[in-house]
């Protein structure tokens, strides 16, 4: 019999203290209803809010926890569903829903996402972020990019970009988690990414975990969760977001 791992009691008390409610939102973007779930923390407002987006299978339970996790530190988290409400089960599935979806509407979903918690009178419209995993660690830095106005940026082994014309448009601090042994986003195009954003004068915190792979972070990725790297990329962007969104 598998042994259970408890939360301390001090985790158990945050959880409780900004215990998250989820609803289901909408809102348009060039004409599309784009549907999400909003996780506000307990408590008054305003609240510090991130916007948070999933991997190539789309908005699943495990996205969800996340957002429900960042919802119990205290930030209005909003699950934005990209794919219109499917969701993929394989890896087939999931590369095809991936490239069904075009990257301008994408943006445009999420600069959507932006304006409409803009629009909330529980979100500190000036601390707003965005979050993201694979998939959505590229597009993470895609709204970054496009939406001026957010002001921290998390990438999880998303995607990057190196042209300086572009970076140079980020206002958003960056912080970003890669893995070291990642064939899609190898460690040499990290590092020109983090040299791009500094060269530039930008808020980058950029690390490489040497051991790991393309989403180490997700324990259903049975041959590359990596508990331990997992566990420090959550607290650094726990910190990270603390740090930029709460003060």
């Amino acid at each position: 019999m598998k042994s259970i791992s408890l939360l301390p009691m001090a985790a158990l008390l945050t959880l409780s203290a900004y215990a998250a409610t989820p609803k289901e939102v909408t809102f348009k973007s060039d004409g599309d209803t784009v549907k999400a779930i909003a996780y506000p923390p307990e408590g008054k407002g305003p609240f510090p809010a991130i916007i948070v987006i999933h991997e190539w299978w789309g908005l699943n339970d495990w996205v969800k926890e996340q957002a429900e996790k960042l919802a119990a530190q205290g930030f209005a988290a909003l699950a934005v569903d990209l794919y219109r409400g499917k969701v993929a089960t394989d890896p087939s599935q999931a590369h095809e829903l991936m490239r069904g979806l075009p990257q301008d509407r994408g943006v445009s979903d999420l600069k959507a996402a932006v304006t409409y918690l803009i629009s909330r009178k529980e979100v500190k419209a000036d601390r707003i972020g965005s979050i993201g995993w694979c998939m959505g660690g590229g597009y993470s830095l895609n709204v970054a990019l496009a939406e001026p106005t957010l002001a921290a940026t998390v990438i999880n082994y998303g995607h990057l970009a190196t042209d300086p014309a572009a970076l140079h448009k980020i206002n958003a601090a960056i912080l970003g988690n890669f893995g070291g042994k990642d064939q899609g986003i190898p460690p040499e195009d990290v590092k020109k990414f983090e040299e791009a954003l500094k060269r530039d004068g930008k808020q980058a915190d950029i690390k490489i975990y040497p051991d790991a792979g393309h989403a180490f972070e997700n324990p259903n990725n049975k041959g590359g969760y990596r508990a331990e790297d997992a566990a420090d990329a959550w607290q650094r962007t726990v910190k990270f977001l603390n740090e930029t969104l709460k003060k």
